[in-house]
């Protein structure tokens, strides 16, 4: 049987800053030299492309910081990707969400006091995980507090993050700190 390599080395490595497009080059500007980036930049026509649409979802879309970065942590969550969660976690904190909260989100939403606006948008991201899809009940607990644009707005973001959950897990892309510590 073969043996996976340790899940600490990246199959795909970051892109040296001699090798970054222009767009990259912006963007690590604006953010550092996050492996995300650096990693997919290798590819960089589809870089270019998906760092407009992802831009657009995380800093331009119609949803409040707060059900932004409670989708994303629970999408993470479920999705085992520990780089996301690592850095929508501080983005969850800057949104307003509480240490506790965002450690409920890793929780059966059952276990913690949720809003109903909140249960309903952990309703959804655990459906679209499990089912690809929502049923009647979810979706009308959703359109209780959210408009159309919003709702089209958060299955699409939801999918985006698992999206770049299976990215970002099949490529082992590593935390930043992970690449300092292999650096010492």
């Amino acid at each position: 049987m073969p043996v996976d390599t340790p899940s600490n080395t990246p199959r795909i490595p970051p892109l040296p800053e001699a090798e970054w497009n222009p767009t990259l080059r912006a963007v690590a500007a604006a953010t550092g030299p996050l492996n995300i980036f650096t990693t997919l930049g290798r590819h960089p026509e589809l870089f270019d492309a998906w760092i407009g649409f992802g831009s657009m979802l995380l800093l331009k879309g119609t949803l409040s910081g707060r059900v932004r970065e409670l989708a994303i942590l629970r999408t993470a969550h479920l999705r085992s990707c520990e780089y996301e969660w690592g850095h929508h976690e501080e983005l969850a904190l800057a949104a307003g969400i509480s240490e506790a909260e965002i450690g409920a989100l890793r929780l059966d939403p059952g276990e913690h006091a949720w809003d109903d606006a909140d249960r309903a948008v952990l309703t959804a991201a655990d459906q679209l995980h499990a089912r690809g899809t929502l049923d009647d009940g979810a979706w009308n607990d959703l359109a209780e507090h959210f408009g159309e644009r919003e709702l089209i707005e958060l299955v699409i973001l939801i999918g985006h993050y698992h999206m770049v959950a299976f990215a970002l897990n099949a490529m082992r892309v590593q935390p930043e700190h992970a690449r300092h510590e292999d650096e010492s």
